[in-house]
């Protein structure tokens, strides 16, 4: 048990190191001006604004701790945040009775899911979740003897375990990939940090951009806040730091860079809608209240279910 949590060098990685630093310093920063303006009179969206750093920084610190621990206790963390997911979408969603059974399957596949990942096993580790569970699900719902609503339960629990265990699982596999000889410090850490802190500072810029200059909504039956120019100027903040990033973060060349930025930008923006999307059909506004001023967990990763497979399949495949 001690060898598992002690496998993995991501501690003497100094560009794993610098980044945490800057998250940290990035961190201290806003909440100094936020506590001031705070004091200064500010009230009701300060309030949430304090609440939301006070959860940064919470998830900060486990990020950073499980990172700096091993890569198998990044394993283990990442494995925590699917299970939180999925517990919220499946306390969410409909559900029948008679399927409780097949939820402990459900629940079982986020171990052996993340043990593909640990083990390094492409192969298992891409087809398990959309094939093999895909057709055992439904069988074993079948043996339950009920088909009542059967293409409904079915679709919601496919749709619950691709999108909180297959989805996100990728950040694990992502933290398995080595360096290269193009940078010896691009490994899974690095790349790991580099797509989550990518996709987190998208949402923040395409707030502020749609905040200072939107008018034109993209959805506003599923995103009212949601404008085109929050998402243009989200892109290409994303874009233009993806590059920057890269020099020292991944293994790609700054040609690659862009497209990263610009897939990271567009499809956190899709990921965020999909998910408001599957919130307003279930009438709510939070997916729990785990993470104050945040929401739930599902809340704070839903640009990561799109970006983080997205992104590691476009690595593997142009860097590995």
């Amino acid at each position: 048990m001690i060898e598992f949590f002690e496998r993995g060098e991501a501690v003497h990685n100094p560009v794993v190191l610098w980044a945490l630093a800057s998250l940290f310093v990035i961190l201290i920063g806003a909440t100094i001006i936020v506590n001031y303006l705070h004091s200064r009179g500010g009230s009701g969206e300060f309030d949430e604004v304090v609440q939301r750093l006070r959860t940064w920084w919470l998830i900060i610190v486990l990020l950073s701790s499980a990172i700096l621990l091993s890569s198998n206790a990044s394993l283990v963390f990442f494995a925590l945040i699917s299970f939180l997911g999925l517990k919220e979408f499946l306390t969410l969603a409909p559900t029948r009775r008679v399927d409780r059974n097949v939820l402990f399957y459900i629940y079982l596949s986020i171990p052996v899911q993340y043990m593909w990942a640990a083990l390094e096993w492409y192969g298992m580790f891409i087809i398990f979740v959309p094939v093999y569970l895909f057709l055992f699900v439904p069988l074993r719902m079948v043996l339950g003897g009920n088909t009542t609503n059967f293409l409904k339960a079915a679709g919601v629990l496919h749709w619950g375990v691709m999108t909180t265990v297959f989805s996100l699982s990728h950040l694990a596999f992502l933290l398995m990939l080595p360096a290269t000889e193009s940078n010896p410090y691009g490994s899974g850490p690095a790349l790991v940090l580099y797509v989550i802190i990518l996709t987190q500072l998208n949402d923040v810029a395409q707030f502020i951009w749609g905040k200072t200059f939107g008018s034109r909504r993209v959805v506003p039956s599923v995103s009212p806040n949601k404008t085109w120019e929050g998402l243009l100027g989200g892109v290409l903040t994303t874009t233009t730091l993806a590059v920057v990033l890269s020099i020292w973060m991944t293994p790609m060349s700054l040609f690659q860079a862009v497209f990263a930025g610009l897939g990271i930008g567009i499809f956190g923006f899709v990921g965020d809608v999909c998910v408001s999307a599957v919130k307003r059909d279930l009438g709510i506004k939070d997916t729990s209240q785990m993470l104050p001023g945040h929401g739930g967990v599902l809340d704070r990763v839903d640009s990561l279910t799109y970006t983080a497979p997205l992104f590691f399949h476009y690595v593997y495949y142009f860097c590995y």
